[in-house]
């Protein structure tokens, strides 16, 4: 593993301190009490550094709902990026997918859509028969795509998580906590596309013809709340009204989530009181943006010499407003050199920044593009080249 290190130097951002730390400590520690009073549990955080600013009872296994479709959302972003799925890719509705019941945009079986149509139906109506459509066209059935999504919660270290299915309908063993949802939606927000699905209030589907559909977003908050613009709501009599919503103002992106509100109103409320918070309390200062390079990788038998780590998300540092950071040691660890192949986003190392010795943010760093394994002519050509080159 190869090591650099670097320190990087801020310019304060705000000149004026608050007056009475502590008065604004004691004020905000009495805010963070009532921010979701009314939910059975509840986390906020900041996306860039995944910093807790506010919890309740955050890893209490409970029924997600709807909100099971921000890691439907999340594997269909991630093979569109991998370039298995496009947006403009027509899918036609198996008879099952059809049958969903619930949220739906009245798929008929053997109708066909474009992803994007799709995407959009689950995005702002909370379409299940889209989800099941989408989750059997990348993993063959709804079952395999199920596995996926538990194969996936696994990977990202989600321990209060278990799916039955794509959609949230109500299934036994069907459950999430407030910390996995919004590691989820951390997870779905690196794919910036999403938000172009989420942000929008209203859409259409089939406009060209006699079966004009109308969709308007589960959130009421991306038309209510500025700066919100995502992600995803639910409700079932036994999860009640839940919300993971995502915010940015000023360049911070926050995550809230909110399990098990008794009404609509309740949860809106709830959530407002927590996106106030943080962008009342808090700020970030950006290093980095997703899919920056930072180093270069060696790559053994490939058909390129070597492949960029990049930024697999955006990198920021975290304070309390008001306060300016001023030097950050930053320190880079890659491997010295991989074999290929070599897929996009594979982890090649990992960007740590500390402050004053202490690490503030860990951040893995992937490889920008694939690299196929070279042929057996690849090489030679390399090694001739090589040799007259020498010569």
């Amino acid at each position: 593993m190869k090591t650099t290190v670097i320190r990087l130097l801020f310019l304060p951002l705000l000149l004026f301190l608050p007056l009475s730390v502590h008065a604004e400590e004691k004020e905000a520690k009495g805010a963070k009490a009532e921010l979701a009073a009314e939910a059975k549990s509840a986390i906020l955080i900041e996306r860039d550094t995944g910093k807790v600013l506010y919890e309740k009872n955050a890893h209490e296994k409970l029924p997600p709902a709807s909100m099971t479709k921000i890691m439907t959302m999340l594997l269909i972003m991630e093979a569109i990026d991998e370039g298995k799925l496009s947006y403009d890719e027509k899918v036609r509705a198996s008879e099952y997918a059809a049958s969903m019941g619930g949220s739906q945009i009245f798929l008929e079986p053997g109708e066909e859509m474009t992803v994007d149509e799709l995407l959009r139906g689950i995005a702002i109506g909370s379409a299940n028969d889209a989800s099941v459509a989408l989750a059997e066209r990348i993993a063959g059935s709804e079952e395999a795509f199920v596995e996926m999504m538990n194969e996936k919660a696994k990977r990202l270290g989600l321990n209060d998580t278990h799916f039955v299915n794509a959609t949230g309908l109500p299934a036994e063993h069907h459950y999430s906590s407030a910390y996995d949802m919004a590691m989820m939606a951390r997870e779905l927000l690196k794919y910036e596309d999403i938000t172009k699905y989420t942000s929008k209030y209203e859409d259409y589907l089939r406009e060209q013809t006699d079966k004009k559909f109308w969709l308007v977003n589960t959130n009421r908050l991306v038309k209510f709340y500025p700066g919100v613009d995502g992600l995803k709501t639910g409700f079932t009599s036994e999860a009640g009204y839940c919300l993971t919503a995502t915010a940015k103002k000023n360049g911070m992106r926050v995550i809230a989530v909110i399990f098990g509100a008794p009404t609509p109103k309740a949860r809106n409320a709830q959530m407002t009181k927590m996106l106030d918070y943080a962008f009342q309390q808090y700020q970030t200062h950006p290093v980095y943006e997703r899919n920056q390079t930072i180093a270069r990788v060696e790559v053994s038998k490939g058909k390129q010499t070597s492949v960029a780590a990049v930024t697999s998300e955006p990198v920021s540092v975290l304070t309390k407003k008001g306060q300016s950071v001023e030097q950050i040691e930053k320190i880079v660890k890659v491997k010295e050199r991989v074999q290929a192949p070599i897929r996009k986003g594979d982890e090649l190392g990992v960007l740590i920044l500390k402050e004053d010795g202490k690490e503030i943010v860990r951040s893995p760093l992937v490889a920008k593009q694939t690299v196929e394994e070279a042929s057996f002519w690849d090489l030679f050509k390399r090694v001739f080249s090589r040799f007259v080159q020498a010569g």
